[in-house]
């Protein structure tokens, strides 16, 4: 008896997705200042969940666990060239993509001809964690 709630409560923490660092509201309150000029967040069916329909940037919808560059958008090579090495969006690259898109794909690409087409940098780390926060709760 004692093996099966055991067991039983192993694979309901399994079947939780990890709680992100960060405050979602306060990454809504960041996203409707920092994010909404070039993104949206928008279902399948085309539905505006946040955002006012913004396109310079891609869709934001089910971000978090996807391959960078990936959605129909026209990323820039860079962003595409990372995303085919298996990188997705989980709060680490994330949170040092935004912080500075042209320098991490530097980085990451170990490269210093790589560059991001993202101009803005969210300027605040914890800004950037709240932002991952929020956009998790949109994820597919």
């Amino acid at each position: 008896m004692l093996k099966t709630i055991l067991l039983g409560a192993a694979l309901t923490v399994m079947a939780v997705p990890a709680l992100a660092d960060g405050d979602a509201a306060e990454g809504e309150k960041a996203f409707n200042k920092q994010c909404v000029a070039c993104h949206v967040v928008a279902d399948a069916d085309g539905k505006v969940l946040a955002g006012r329909k913004a396109k310079i940037g891609p869709n934001l919808y089910g971000v978090i666990g996807r391959a960078p560059g990936s959605i129909d958008y026209k990323y820039g090579k860079s962003i595409v060239k990372w995303g085919e090495t298996g990188a997705v969006w989980n709060q680490e690259t994330f949170v040092g993509y935004v912080q500075n898109p042209t320098g991490y794909l530097r980085e990451v690409l170990d490269s210093k001809r790589a560059r991001g087409k993202m101009a803005y940098k969210v300027k605040s780390e914890e800004d950037a964690q709240n932002l991952y926060a929020y956009l998790t709760t949109f994820s597919q």
